[in-house]
Formats: structure tokens, sequence, C-alpha cells
């Protein structure tokens, strides 16, 4: 694994022999754009005689204090861990060290924007990163309290947890911010973000009458794009809603929300000074979809603000409680408390696809996964740990009730607050609320693996009539668990060209057989819907006639979490190769069009574009996306001027409209000799379509420098990386390559636009030369690079476009010969789960 590693053993044995009271960090960031200076002192109690360790990965160490004596350097710093021998029962530490800014998204990190040349700090610690800046002992459970002080250029805003002092000079145009300390909390969650952002301010009032200050930051050269009235008004909600139902006041005196430049996620939710993503600053058109998702994350990290910060996970195998229930909890805030009604539909849309893919792939693990050390929490950030255990939750709501859960979940937080838990915790308190024995749905649910699949049985009469009705549930060879579902059932029926819901029961499902007499007796609808209104976590099937009721008809279905239902049942039976691609096409090409779903619309497409393009037969694979790109642009041309969908065909089409007149088109749009009525192209569209002209041999380094010469900023470069790597001949993917591999300069936001480039070619054959020299790459990159720029190489540069099975028989020959890299193989695994599925889906299509 890339840096140093932490095992839970360790982690255990020091929490045993150590209690920490406080940390005093002295940091002075006007020492050059290399090293900064920290001075750390640590206040902690400890098991008298014995010896420990305190994690500091460090450019240098100038001096090492324990107790009044110092400690050589060179003895006892290895640049990740600094040894403590001889502890006394009251213990005092000083180190002072330099410490690397960062490009990786990682630790203390460093941009220089490019359009005013200002430099910008934030940082990123979640999982092990705080020790970057700081020495620190780099686990959740040693809670400590944090007070920080900061000597940076005399004209920056300076954030961390605590509210913000005034500053006092220091001197060469330098000021220095001196923070009041932190309540108790684990060092994850710290933050300091530095630099000349942009700043509006408002505040609101706690239920426990407190006045919270408000803040939201951004870039000086995003500012004029920053919708800060919404994002207070969201916010608002957010706090109002979470505060009654956990019945609990916020924790922290004040909530910033600071959106910083090449960042890795979404969100992190350090305590009351929250960093986002700057894409989420929209300085162009965006869609519906990622404007709901912005609202759903800031909701997510406001519920960690509860669940995670003020309450932690003693240890990272409960990190899947942490998101899950920020998951769960924003979905159900966003639904109830926002005007994004349908957020339920989106979270079937786009969290459970994401959750039904991972819990399929070979890594699958259970919801409470094993984590024996820091590689295995950076693996274990998948759709398991956030979707599936949202899902999970969904349901544990379901069985227990909405009111006991709250309940639940508020007598938690007072009981635990400031402290560190474990999941018993949780479900004791939901047991005491609910009356419920959680054992036996704590063992099925998060405790084993995989997702199962329910399909009807029907039988009829000469008349059409329901002589039996049966739910038939399976699991995976590998992961045999029969699980106990609550569920509906939708009836459809046709109503001119609506298919409406005329019947629905609800019902318990359990083992491999589950007969519905409900049912019995009733005419046989035009359509049977497993799971109607998306209780449970399993994947569904249609029986035949419902498929094609709903290849006809799906648009006819008013409600769109049932259509999303549908929608994703018939994807997951391609994928499974029970479907062909060429039948999820013609339900796609014929449905898609009244779509008023953004996330669904988007998740749809970009799953028609996989099906045309990996898991159609091969030699219909040109047409098939010939036929889809043709297809978008019609609906672009046919769609309500200005709308999300109109938008989004535009944005598909150009992303597979490489060949003949449709190139024209591209071109046509980019260059404005073409326009549709409601359509900008607007600086970040422009990007796509000239990525897009770039790839089909159409535009090149003269047309990339010309717009990046009009656009020269963070996402400008961003773009101009993935146009350029797009280049449509084996000297510019190897170009693209080199940037990567032979150097390691390139910032994170950099490394994942160009590998997206590489990856884009019409021919895939341009890829082959590559599969080879992929394999060859991987252990140094693996051992050389951050954790953030790896994973990034390793899954980016991936040649998935080719899904042949020479990439899987090169694939299954590297995995056998590089047994002893846990962390590593996954990543390929997961890769080489893609192929394979993709070979099946291909197999299927050609019969």
């Amino acid at each position: 694994m890339p840096g140093e590693n932490l095992t839970r053993i360790e982690a255990e044995e020091r929490a045993a022999l150590v209690s920490v009271h406080d940390y005093d960090v002295v940091l002075d960031v006007t020492t050059g754009p290399e090293v900064f200076r920290s001075r750390t002192t640590v206040r902690f109690s400890a098991t008298e005689g014995a010896s420990t360790f305190i994690n500091a990965i460090t450019a240098s160490v100038h001096s090492v204090t324990l107790n009044g004596t110092s400690l050589d350097p060179a003895e006892v710093s290895d640049g990740a861990r600094i040894q403590l021998p001889n502890l006394a029962t009251e213990n005092e530490l000083v180190v002072v060290a330099d410490g690397n800014y960062m490009n990786t998204g990682e630790g203390l990190h460093r941009f220089v924007d490019p359009v005013d040349q200002e430099v910008y700090l934030y940082t990123q610690f979640e999982v092990p990163d705080s020790r970057r800046m700081f020495a620190v002992f780099e686990q959740p459970d040693l809670k400590a309290s944090f007070r920080f002080t900061l000597t940076a250029p005399a004209h920056w805003e300076v954030v961390s947890n605590s509210p913000t002092p005034e500053p006092v000079d220091a001197g060469a145009d330098s000021k220095t911010w001196a923070f009041p300390p932190t309540s108790r909390i684990s060092s994850y969650i710290t933050a300091l973000v530095a630099g000349p952002y942009a700043v509006v301010r408002d505040e609101l009032t706690s239920r426990d009458g407190r006045v919270i200050p408000l803040g939201v930051f951004s870039r000086k050269s995003l500012s004029q794009y920053l919708d800060a009235d919404y994002i207070f008004e969201k916010t608002k909600q957010g706090f109002e809603y979470f505060e009654s139902k956990f019945d609990l006041a916020y924790p922290f005196e004040k909530y910033d929300q600071l959106f910083v430049p090449e960042y890795n996620a979404g969100a992190m939710e350090n305590a009351g000074a929250v960093t986002f993503t700057e894409a989420y600053v929209f300085r162009s058109k965006v869609t519906d979809a990622i404007r709901e998702r912005r609202v759903v994350t800031i909701l997510h990290e406001l519920a960690h603000m509860w669940f995670g910060d003020l309450v932690t996970m003693k240890w990272w195998n409960d990190l899947w409680l942490n998101e899950s229930f920020a998951e769960w909890a924003s979905t159900i805030a966003t639904a109830e408390a926002t005007e994004w009604h349908e957020a339920w539909t989106t979270f079937n849309s786009m969290e459970k696809s994401w959750a039904y893919r991972q819990d399929q792939l070979p890594s699958t693990h259970p919801v409470v996964a094993t984590i024996n050390d820091l590689e295995d929490v950076l693996v274990n950030f998948d759709g398991i740990t956030y979707a599936k255990g949202g899902s999970v939750l969904k349901q544990l709501v379901a069985w227990v009730g909405i009111d006991a859960f709250f309940a639940g979940v508020s007598a938690y937080f007072k009981k635990h607050q400031w402290g560190n838990t474990t999941l018993a915790d949780l479900l004791a308190e939901l047991e005491t609320a609910s009356g419920r024995d959680l054992s036996g749905w704590s063992e099925l649910w998060l405790e084993t693996a995989g997702v199962n699949t329910l399909r009807p049985e029907i039988e009829t009469d000469a008349s059409g009539t329901i002589t039996a009705f049966t739910v038939l549930q399976s699991a995976a060879a590998d992961y045999p668990t029969i699980r106990p579902h609550r569920l509906a059932i939708g009836f459809y029926n046709l109503e001119g060209d609506k298919l409406v819901r005329e019947h629905r029961v609800e019902l318990d499902v359990d083992g491999e057989r589950t007969d519905v007499a409900e049912l019995v007796r009733l005419a046989r609808p035009a359509l049977v819907l497993l799971n109607d209104d998306d209780l449970a976590y399993a994947k569904i099937r249609l029986d035949e006639v419902s498929r094609a009721a709903a290849t006809e008809h799906l648009s006819g279905i008013e409600n769109p979490l049932a259509r999303a239902l549908v929608w994703s049942s018939v994807w997951d039976a391609t994928r499974d190769a029970e479907t062909s691609a060429t039948e999820y096409l013609r339900l796609v090409l014929g449905n898609i069009a009244t779509e008023t779903e953004s996330t669904t619309l988007r998740i749809v497409l970009g799953q028609a574009v996989l099906a045309a393009s990996s898991y159609t037969a091969p030699e219909r694979r040109t047409e098939a996306l010939r036929t889809l790109a043709d297809t978008f642009w019609d609906l672009a041309r046919g769609a309500a001027p200005g709308s999300d969908a109109q938008f989004q065909f535009v944005k598909y089409f150009a992303s597979i409209a490489e060949s003949g007149s449709n190139v024209d088109v591209l071109q046509s749009l980019f260059d404005g000799s073409f326009a549709l009525d409601g359509l900008d192209i607007d600086t970040d569209l422009g990007w796509e379509l000239l990525i897009a002209l770039v790839a089909a041999g159409r535009a090149g380094d003269a047309e990339i420098d010309a717009r990046l010469a009009e656009d020269n900023t963070a996402t400008g470069q961003q773009s101009a990386a993935h146009a350029r790597a797009a280049t449509p001949t084996l000297a510019g993917k190897q170009r693209a390559w080199s940037s990567l591999i032979d150097v390691d300069t390139a910032p994170n936001t950099i490394v994942r636009t160009t590998a997206l480039g590489f990856l884009r070619a019409a021919d895939p054959a341009l890829l082959e030369p590559f599969v080879e020299r992929y394999f060859a790459m991987l252990e140094e990159v693996w051992e050389s690079r951050s954790y953030a720029i790896a994973e990034k190489l390793v899954d980016g540069l991936y040649p998935s476009t080719l899904a042949n099975r020479s990439l899987a028989d090169a694939s299954h020959a590297w995995l056998d010969s590089h047994p002893d890299t846990p962390a590593l193989r996954r990543l390929v695994i997961e890769n080489l789960a893609g192929v394979e599925r993709a070979l099946a889906a291909q197999e299927r299509d050609a019969q």
C-alpha cells in the first residue's frame, strides 16, 4: 500500500496505553512552496514505563522533546512514525518538523490558481492523513481537543473547526491566527483551510437558542458563480429537520462550507468546517441531477455533524455505519425538507444501482467489513459502505418503524456524545425504542455478503385469472444467504396509453418460495412489479409478459419511482446476460424521450452507452452506437428548448458521436453554424464538444490551445488534459500515458481527466499496445505513489474499452503471478469482473 500502514491490533494496543488530552499545533505556511513548518505539542496520559509511537509523515524532523528530554530525530523518527520510549503517567511531547504540501488531495493540499496566481490551501485527513500536517495519534478512538495556530499571508481567510479569531500582525505581510480549542473530536475531522477565499456569511438560530454563524467560501476567481443564498437555504432546512428529528441541537459553534480546488471526493465532514468539491460551484449549466446531488451532499455532511463527528466509530469497521446513516438521513431530509421530493427515486437510480453493482463483484463483502488495517479501510470506501448500507438502513427503518428509529438514534446521540461507539451501541438503543430483537436482522443483513434476486412465478387459467402466485428468491452460489424482505407487489394495467397501478399488496417474503394468496383469483395484469415502492434491497425480475409491456409502455407509468424500478430491473437482467443488450436498447430508445427524473435519465443514458459499446455482440457494435447517437440527436432536437432533457441528450450524443454526419453536427454546434433553440454552448459544454471533436479526429492541439487561451482556469486545464488524451492516434495515447507514468508531477485532477481521455477510443484497438504496459507498471506505481494517485492510475488506465478475451486473459495472468498485494489485486479483480460480465453479455447478445 502507498504510505505507511496501521493495523487494528496496533491501534487497540496503543489505545490501551494512551489517553490523549489535547494538541497544540502551530503552523507556518510562509516558508515557501514546497514545505511548511509544523510544531506539535501533545499532552497525554499513558501507562508508566510503556513505549508507543505517534504518527508523523514528514519531510524532515527538526526536534523531538518528550517530557523535557530531547530525543534524537535520526533515532526515533523514520519519516512516518516517531517512537516514544519510557512514558510517564502524564506526558508532554513536542515535535518540530517540516511537512510536504501535497497536490494529490491528501494531507495539506496546495493549489495555485492559474487565473490570478493566488495560493489556496485545504486539508483532507480521512482516513489517515492528519499525520501529514502534524504529529498525531492517528486513530478515531483517541479523541482530543485541538488548538490550531497558523501564520499565513495577511490577506488570507483562515478557517478551522473553531470560530476564526482576529489575527495579530506577524510582520512581513503575515498574520497569525490563534484558534480556540475544539471539543473532543477525532483527528480525521480536524481541518484547516486558508487562502484568499471569497466568503458570504449568514446565521441561524439553533433549537437551543444559540446563534450559529454560517459561512460559504470559494476561490475569488469562482465567486461570481457561487449561489450562496441557495446553499444557505438548503443548510437551514437541513438544520431544522435534523435538530427536530434527532431531538438534539447542533453540537458545534459555527458551520462553514468551503468549496475547494482539486478535491478527490464530493465532500468531507470536518467538524464545523465542511469541504466540498468546487465542481459544485456551477460556472456553466449542469443537469438537474447534479443540482439535486449537491443538495443531498450538503445534507449528507450536515448529518455527519451528529453521526460521525459528535459520536464517532471506535474503529474503521464501523465506517459503513457512519456513511450509510448519512446516505439515508440526507435522502429522507432531501425528500421531506426540500423541493427535491423525488429523492428516493434518485436513491434507487443512483445509490441502489451502485450497491447492486458492487455487491455482485468478486470483492463484495459484508456491510460490516473486516478492517484489519488502513489498507482495508481505503479499499472499502465503496458501494457497500455507502449505498448498500444506506439501503439496508432503509429496510431497518421499515422493520422498526420510523418513529422508533428516530427515537433510538436520538437516545444514541445523547448517551454517547463526544465518545466512540460500535454498531452494538446503536442497535441496543433501537431495540429499546422499538421493542424488537435485532440480533437476527443484523446477522442476515450486516454480516453476510451478496444480493438476492426475486422473481414472480405466475400461473393463470384460460381466462387470464391468476391461479397461483409465488415470489421466488435466489442467491449467488458464493453468497447463498436467503433473507427476509418486506416489500410490495404492484399490478399495473393499461388505461389508454398509461400503465396505471390498480392493485398493491405489501407482505413479508422469506425463504426460496413465498406464496401470495392475496393475489390468487385476480386478473393477470399487463405488468407485475415486485418491490413496488422500493422497500427492499434485492434485485428484481420481470416475467416475460411484464417485460413486453414495459418495452412498449414504460413511459406510460406516471410514478417516477416505479419507472426507475423497471429501468433498473431490465438493466440488471442485461448485466446478468439474461436479457440481450439489443433488447435493453430497444427499451431505452422506445421510452427514454419522456423520462422526467434527471438522475434516472442520466443513469439510463449512461447504461445505454455501455450496452452499445461493450455488451452488444462485436459485429453489431458499430451499428448499435451509430443508432444510439442518431437517436440521441433526434431526441435533443425534439426536446423542449432549454430543458434538462435537451441538455442531457446533447451531452450523451457528444460522448459517442465519432463518425460520419454526427461529427458534422458536433462541428456545427461547436462553431456556432447551427444552434438548437434554448441550448447555450457555454464554457463547459463547449469543452465537451471539443473533446468529442478531438476524439473523432476533427480537432487537435491547435484547437485545444486556442480554447485554453480563452479559459486558462483550473477547469479549463483539466478539460484540455482530457482533450489531449483523447487524441485518436497511437502517439496521442502514448503522450497521455507518459504524462502520468513516466513522471509524477500531475495533480490529482489532471491525473483523473487525462485517464478519462486516454480510455476514450472509437477504435478500441488503439489501446491494445498498452495492455502489457499496464500490467508492467502496476507494482511500481502502487509502491511509489500516494494512495489517491495510485488508485486513479490503476483504475483509470485499465483498458476496459477493449472488453475482449485477450484483456481478460492478461488480467488473470497478472493476478496468478501476484498473490501478495491484496488492495492492488482487488482493484484489478474488480476491473476484470467488468470485462468478464461484458463478454457474457456479448455472447448473449449474439444468440
